[in-house]
């Protein structure tokens, strides 16, 4: 299922801010806010690669893509040029699909609360194409309304691979693959850059490779080279080799084919992690995890191979190849952390009880570029979670209330993620939960919150989801260790500032 938007801070696209580590994933700079909802408005964002060559017409060109926006009244409109399929949510809910519609589209066919509101636009994609025209013309509104700068994370992924990475058979394609779900966990920025049956390597019976396709501004071999001062990805992950080896793909081909990738990726994006997935049918694992070593060796401290051995639950496919829901969400709890430790979150308290480490990607002598224990789940134990727990929240007098659910256990780890909802009429500047650890757990990683103590624990937000409207949600999350006993906490209480 689809995690909860989380509230954030206006973000100016055309400021490009220092994160320790790397560039911050600006989004495209535009022209100055004018609050009228043309596509040239600065106050709407573009996530991912979108074709801006005509000032009127804006083309999503990747399954990820998608639009955000706030604005003010009771109603909101889109102006599509022919007929298209779409998903939008407003205000932070569940993504609604419809289908067959252009020229204006009213997704509001009930009146809003007069305010302030935000709206994300996604066009449908499957295996690499759109269903009907995915062209944004911009926003109708009230008379007398305006939009709002939209709300978006400093920090952008990119997801590349084929129709895995495209969402394909899942439920609703590039919204419920795991790296839509995964950006959404983290609370960041994502965009998925697929090619359905594309492989790693072209070859000569036609199979497009997404390595070279990853240059273009959309996935057609006619497309523009892509611009990559753009914006600068935090994170690329690779999830490609499930096709080449039906097209004949040799094993030395293959890892020569990812070490140029990578060379690619990071001369495009040099401050960004790169993690190399392990296929899910794991073809070519060995030539993978040696491109990455290649790499290592080579200096680039900053790759890493992603053994996803035991990932997918036995019932996680809806065919042989592609996941289904069940096992998009399952690869996301799994991805979630990793890539979390790689763009700029670090445990604040270590964990007594260290889970197990993926695979090691480099000798001992270049260990350093390795993911480090205490920052994953493990990738070979058990491949399904434990019953989703949820613990007593406070009431709503207090004007917040937060949930604790369990997402994942292993054998002496463990992780969890809090719901926080503004339950009082006015907005929020900041939050903080309690609660107390039943059986001596102790938090090693946390993103989307701070712990300020650890007996009894305290979690405060960070500076993009402390201000939430009423009734608006956010999500922090963690890993922790246990021993013997994982009782979830009871009460867990939230502070409103």
């Amino acid at each position: 299922m689809l995690t909860r938007r989380i509230a954030r801070p206006a973000f100016i696209a055309a400021a490009l801010l220092a994160l320790a580590g790397g560039v911050v994933a600006a989004l495209p700079a535009a022209q100055a806010a004018t609050g009228d909802g043309t596509p040239t408005d600065s106050n709407i964002a573009f996530v991912g690669r979108w074709d801006k060559s005509n000032a009127s017409a804006y083309v999503p060109n990747w399954a990820g893509a998608y639009v955000r926006a706030g604005f003010t009244g009771t109603t909101v409109k889109l102006r599509q040029r022919n007929t298209i399929d779409l998903y939008y949510s407003i205000d932070g809910g569940a993504f609604a699909y419809i289908q067959n519609v252009s020229g204006t589209v009213n997704l509001t066919p009930t009146a809003l609360r007069s305010g302030n509101h935000t709206l994300v636009v996604s066009y449908r994609v499957v295996g690499g194409s759109y269903n009907g025209d995915a062209v944004f013309q911009g926003l109708i509104l009230d008379s007398g309304a305006r939009t709002l700068a939209a709300q978006v994370s400093p920090r952008l992924i990119e997801f590349v691979g084929d129709s895995i990475t495209l969402g394909s058979t899942s439920s609703k394609t590039a919204l419920t693959a795991y790296g839509w779900l995964t950006g959404e966990q983290l609370g960041v920025e994502h965009t998925q850059l697929g090619y359905g049956g594309g492989c790693l390597v072209a070859t000569s019976d036609g199979c497009a490779s997404v390595a070279s396709r990853f240059l273009k501004t959309g996935y057609s071999e006619s497309s523009a080279n892509w611009d990559f001062s753009r914006y600068q990805a935090n994170a690329v992950v690779i999830n490609l080799g499930t096709n080449d080896r039906s097209h004949g793909v040799t094993g030395p081909d293959f890892q020569n084919g990812y070490v140029n990738f990578l060379s690619t990726v990071r001369s495009k994006y040099p401050n960004a992690a790169i993690l190399a997935l392990e296929t899910f049918s794991n073809r070519y694992s060995a030539e993978t995890q040696a491109a990455v070593t290649a790499r290592n060796n080579a200096g680039d401290r900053n790759v890493y191979f992603v053994d996803t051995t035991g990932w997918l639950p036995s019932d996680g496919l809806s065919d042989s190849v592609h996941p289904n829901d069940k096992g998009h969400q399952a690869i996301a709890t799994r991805l979630a952390p990793i890539v979390s430790a790689r763009i700029g979150t670090t445990p604040t308290v270590p964990p007594t009880t260290a889970p197990p480490t993926t695979r090691a990607t480099t000798p001992p002598t270049t260990r350093a570029t390795t993911v480090p224990p205490t920052t994953v789940p493990p990738t070979t134990r058990a491949t399904t979670a434990p019953p989703t727990t949820t613990a007593p929240t406070n009431g709503p007098a207090g004007g917040c209330a937060a949930a604790y659910k369990i997402t994942g256990q292993w054998a002496g780890g463990f992780q969890a993620e809090v719901t926080v909802t503004n339950t009082g009429t006015t907005a929020t500047t900041g939050w903080a939960v309690n609660w107390t650890f039943p059986n001596g757990q102790v938090i090693g990683q946390i993103w989307g919150g701070v712990v300020g103590s650890p007996a009894p624990v305290t979690v405060t937000n960070v500076s993009w989801n402390g201000a939430l409207a009423p009734n608006a949600t956010t999500t922090f999350g963690f890993i922790a260790s246990w021993n013997g006993t994982n009782a979830v906490p009871a009460p867990v209480t939230c502070a409103r500032s």
